[in-house]
């Protein structure tokens, strides 16, 4: 599995947001996922939303891709 930051900038702020990637079976899934988090920095807002993603993936375990939709919201 892979984590990739993809913080969205809101006005002077960066809100947290990301994305989970998988390939299952040749084909890469992605689960993304917004938070209501906003930093200062780009920088925070990517290393909070990784950090993020390491806790969704050891909250939801093998059932974040068990539904096999090619891509969602988390």
């Amino acid at each position: 599995m892979t984590i990739r930051a993809r913080p969205m900038k809101e006005g002077a702020q960066f809100r947290l947001a990301g994305v989970i990637e998988k390939v299952v079976d040749g084909s890469l899934m992605t689960r993304s996922f917004i938070r209501a988090d906003l930093f200062t920095s780009e920088k925070d807002a990517a290393d909070a939303a990784l950090r993020k993603g390491q806790q969704i993936i050891k909250e939801q375990g093998r059932l974040l891709f068990a539904d096999a939709e090619e891509s969602r919201t988390v």
